[in-house]
C-alpha cells in the first residue's frame, strides 16, 4: 500500500502522534487551534482519513471498554515512520496551489470593463478583510510555538502577496485601454 497521504490524512495522523485521540477530540483540537485556518478538512472526514490511515497500517484503533466510550487510535510505528517522511516532503516540495482569481482571470474576455474591474476591487475588499482577520488570530492567540505562528506568517504573506499582485493589476488595467 502506498505511504502517500493526502494533506487531510498528514493532518489526523500529525495529531494522533501526540497522543491518542478519538474523533471528535480530533475535531476539537482542530477548532481549538485554528488549523481550518491553513488547511481543508471538514468535520465529517476525520472518521473517513481516521478508517483509511487505520487500513494503512498507520494507526490502530484502541477498543473502548465502557458502553460509551469513544474508540481512540494510537499511532504505530508504520504510521510514525510514514508522518516523518510526509512531513518532510511537504516542507520542502512546492506544489502549485489553484485559486478561483485565476479561472476568472482566464474568463476575463467574457466581461465589461465595469464588471471586471468592480470584481477585482471587490477582490481587494475581501482580500483586506481576510487579512485582518488573520492578523487579529494571530495576535489573540499569543504566544504561540515558533511553527505555529509560521503558519500564520505564511497566510498572511500569501495574502499581502495577493493583494500587491492585485493593486499593480488594477493599475494597469484601469491605465489600459479595454480590448473587448
Amino acid at each position: 500500500m502506498s505511504d502517500n497521504l493526502t494533506d487531510s490524512e498528514l493532518l489526523v495522523l500529525g495529531l494522533v502522534s501526540e497522543m491518542p485521540r478519538h474523533g471528535y477530540e480530533l475535531e476539537q483540537v482542530i477548532e481549538q487551534r485554528g488549523m481550518r485556518e491553513w488547511t481543508q478538512i471538514g468535520f465529517s472526514s476525520i472518521y473517513f482519513v481516521l478508517g483509511k490511515l487505520e487500513k494503512k497500517d498507520f494507526v490502530t484503533a484502541e477498543k473502548p471498554s465502557g458502553a460509551k466510550a469513544k474508540k481512540s487510535y494510537i499511532m504505530t510505528s508504520t504510521g510514525r515512520d510514514a508522518l516523518v517522511t510526509q512531513t518532510l516532503t511537504a516542507i520542502k516540495t512546492v506544489r502549485p496551489t489553484y485559486s478561483s482569481i485565476l479561472l476568472g482571470m482566464a474568463h476575463w474576455p467574457t466581461l465589461t470593463r465595469q464588471q471586471a474591474l468592480s470584481a477585482l476591487r471587490q477582490r481587494g475588499e475581501a482580500l483586506q478583510t481576510e487579512l485582518s482577520r488573520i492578523e487579529n488570530i494571530l495576535i489573540d492567540q499569543q504566544p504561540l510555538p515558533d511553527h505555529v505562528e509560521a503558519l500564520f506568517n505564511f497566510s498572511i504573506g500569501q495574502l499581502k502577496a495577493e493583494a500587491d499582485w492585485l493593486h499593480q493589476t488594477l493599475d494597469y488595467m484601469t491605465c489600459k485601454p479595454w480590448n473587448r
